[in-house]
C-alpha cells in the first residue's frame, strides 16, 4: 500500500470514529469560521460543496454562504473530466447523484465556471503545512483546481487533527492557500 492510501485509510477511520456530537460541534465551528471570513472578504462567488458522510462541513454552511449574498456554485461530477459546476439556489435545488453526492439540478455551467469564483472551498481528508492536500483519490479536484482564477483563494475545510506536518505529494497535486479548522478558523499557508 502506498503512503497516500495509508493516510486515506487512517483519516477515514478517524472520521468514522467521531461521535455525532463532535461532528456537529466541528461543523458549527467551521460554519462560523467561513462566514466570519466572508463577512470581511468581499467575495461574491464561492465554489463550495455539500459534504458526504463524515466530511467536515454542512448544508447549513452552504446555505449561510448563500444568505450572505454570495453566488454559490456546487460541483457536478460528469465522468472523469474536471468537475462541472451549477448554481445552488437552496435545498430544493439539490438531487441525489452518484458517490452519495447531492448536486444542483440547475443547468450545468461547465468546467470553466470555477474561474468565476473568488473563493473555492475544497474538501480534503488532510492538508499539510505546505498546502499539500490529500483527497479521496479520484482526482476530481486535482483536475479542476487548475481552472480556478489565479487570484482565487483555495481553502480546504478540515478537522483540527487533519492539518498535519507533512503529506506525500506528487507533481500534479494543486496546493491550497489555507485551511479552515474548527479551533483555528482560517489558517493561511505559505504559497
Amino acid at each position: 500500500m502506498d503512503r497516500k492510501e495509508q493516510w486515506r485509510r487512517e483519516l477515514t477511520a478517524g472520521r468514522s470514529a467521531t461521535s455525532e456530537t463532535a461532528r456537529a460541534n466541528t461543523n458549527d465551528a467551521l460554519r462560523t469560521a467561513v462566514l466570519s471570513h466572508l463577512a470581511h472578504s468581499g467575495e461574491t462567488t464561492v465554489c463550495a460543496y455539500v459534504p458526504v458522510g463524515s466530511e467536515p462541513g454542512s448544508l447549513e454552511l452552504v446555505d449561510g454562504i448563500r444568505e450572505r449574498g454570495c453566488r454559490v456554485l456546487l460541483p457536478v461530477v460528469a465522468g472523469r473530466q474536471p468537475l462541472e459546476w451549477a448554481e445552488y439556489t437552496g435545498p430544493d435545488s439539490l438531487n441525489r447523484a452518484g458517490f452519495g453526492l447531492l448536486e444542483p439540478n440547475n443547468p450545468p455551467l461547465g468546467i470553466d465556471a470555477i474561474s468565476t469564483a473568488e473563493l473555492v472551498l475544497v474538501p480534503a481528508l488532510a492538508v499539510d503545512r505546505r498546502g499539500v492536500r490529500l483527497g479521496k483519490g479520484a482526482g476530481y479536484y486535482d483536475r479542476s483546481l487548475p481552472l480556478a482564477s489565479g487570484t482565487a483563494e483555495l481553502l480546504a475545510v478540515v478537522r483540527d487533527e487533519e492539518l498535519v506536518e507533512d503529506l506525500p505529494a506528487e507533481e500534479h497535486d494543486v496546493r491550497v492557500h489555507g485551511v479552515f479548522t474548527p479551533s483555528g478558523g482560517l489558517i493561511r499557508l505559505p504559497r
